[in-house]
């Protein structure tokens, strides 16, 4: 727990929020706790919160793990925050798997958008400037204005509490509940906004979208299209939406700023059209919807388009086990481009799931070598050596990765395969615990470090690791428990 002198963020925001998920959320009023100097909370604390409320989001709301869609998400991100005002800023991106249209910041630079936001982008400016608007409530410290003292609350229990005022916008009886559950009615919180924050989060969010050749247009545009889907909504606006609504005066004023950068075609880029297409694919709850729409778009438009259309169905034929199909579709996409990385690794997937692992070992192995940067490869390439029975070979594949890489909740999941396989059982428990609590599951981790201490001949280094994490998650447990 922090120090009592210590503040600790109480904030999170959420920038849009389709109607039929509202939900009300009793509250107190927060005093206005602005500050622009980093002062309430320090680096280490931030750091500490946002990794707490990545972990409370996990366990409560379906969050993206396939790593090429992480990518993809990551690198747009980056690709802004290094055009930002803060580039040295420590920021986290990730796609929520969830059909309402919403993106949200959290404390620690961590950075969720939807599925269904996605979607309904028409260009990739469009999904950048979402992106852009919400660094810029990160750099200009929009999160600080709202504070709790942090003598009065864990951060287990303080974000969990943020990841429940969250789920509220998403669904209300998990949101409800969830508030209940941790509170247990004495402790709640006001997020407000103000007409200042959201008209510097776009002034701010523009200028580094335009600085990061993206269509500084595009705000006003999506914009636009938000408060027309939410025209008809009425009383049931969520509150956030109250707070700093999408309006026209708010269109109006980013569309004469956009006016200001000189006009010129932005292209999407193909990474953003096939990433668009997968999450489509993943998060169809028709699948014959999902064809019809590749299918109609198969014969329609540009080249690339139809490259677009005929990826999906490749993923479509994939999904429903029609192995011969996707094998097919997926030949003729690297044939036709080389040089991209997800018709190979499509490619490559279809002969592992398939089960044909000898081929896909092949085809990784290929794909690795030809995309040495690429950690979605890598770890699509370590999940087919475990399949194909070499466990080994994926352990060390897996202590190679980037640190950033290695914080992934699908880490841990496979080292702790990769060890149940080399027939070491304390090193398998001790990483499915850290996987448990990289999710949100403290509960579960505990029990994963006490069935690692059971096993026979622990050498007194992991002993000594064992001991302390199982300290570590215990401590937070009961500091959790106190506070509901």
């Amino acid at each position: 727990m922090f120090k009592p002198s210590a503040i600790i963020l109480a904030f999170s925001l959420c920038l849009f929020s389709t109607p039929q998920h509202a939900v009300e959320i009793n509250k107190i009023e927060l005093p206005d706790m602005g500050d622009s100097t980093g002062t309430l909370i320090t680096p280490d604390e931030e750091k500490e919160f946002g990794e707490a409320f990545f972990r409370s989001l996990h366990s409560q709301i379906s969050i993206n793990q396939d790593a090429e869609i992480q990518q993809y998400i990551e690198s747009i991100g980056q690709k802004l925050v290094a055009n930002s005002d803060s580039p040295s800023q420590p920021f986290h991106f990730f796609v929520v798997m969830e059909n309402d249209i919403n993106a949200f910041a959290g404390p620690g630079g961590y950075i969720g958008v939807n599925s269904g936001l996605i979607l309904t982008t028409e260009e990739e400016s469009e999904l950048a400037s979402v992106v852009a608007h919400e660094i810029a409530h990160v750099t200009q410290r929009h999160l600080y204005r709202a504070a709790e003292a942090a003598s009065r609350l864990s951060i287990p229990t303080m974000a969990a509490t943020l990841a429940a005022i969250l789920l509220g916008t998403q669904s209300p009886a998990l949101g409800q509940a969830a508030i209940m559950a941790i509170q247990a009615g004495s402790v709640q919180f006001q997020i407000n906004f103000t007409r200042e924050n959201e008209e510097e989060a776009d002034r701010v969010g523009m200028q580094t979208l335009a600085q990061s050749h993206f269509d500084p247009r595009s705000m006003p545009t999506f914009f636009e299209r938000l408060q027309q889907s939410t025209r008809y909504a009425g009383q049931n606006i969520p509150e956030f939406l109250r707070t700093h609504p999408v309006t026209a005066s708010r269109i109006s004023d980013t569309r004469g700023r956009a006016e200001t950068y000189p006009y010129k075609q932005y292209p999407d880029s193909l990474a953003y059209q096939l990433a668009k297409s997968k999450i489509r694919v993943l998060t169809s709850s028709d699948d014959g919807d999902a064809l019809k729409y590749f299918q109609t778009r198969l014969t329609q438009g540009t080249v690339e388009q139809r490259t677009i259309a005929q990826y999906g169905l490749g993923l479509m034929a994939l999904k429903a086990q029609k192995f011969s199909e996707a094998e097919k579709v997926f030949q003729s996409l690297q044939k036709d481009y080389p040089a991209q990385p997800q018709f190979a690794a499509a490619l490559a997937r279809t002969a592992m799931d398939s089960r044909n692992y000898s081929t896909a070992l092949a085809r990784y192995k290929k794909l690795v070598d030809q995309f040495p940067d690429s950690e979605a490869i890598a770890l699509e390439y370590i999940t087919s050596l475990l399949k194909a029975g070499k466990p080994e070979l994926a352990r060390k594949n897996l202590v190679s990765l980037s640190p950033k890489t290695q914080r992934l909740p699908v880490y841990s999941q496979l080292l702790a395969q990769a060890y149940s396989e080399l027939k070491q059982p304390a090193e398998s428990h001790r990483y499915l615990a850290e996987y448990y609590y990289a999710t949100g599951q403290t509960k579960d981790a505990i029990l994963q470090i006490r069935l690692a201490q059971q096993a026979k001949g622990l050498t007194f280094h992991l002993a000594s690791i064992l001991s302390e994490r199982l300290r570590f998650f215990v401590n937070e447990e009961e500091q959790a428990r106190r506070n509901r």
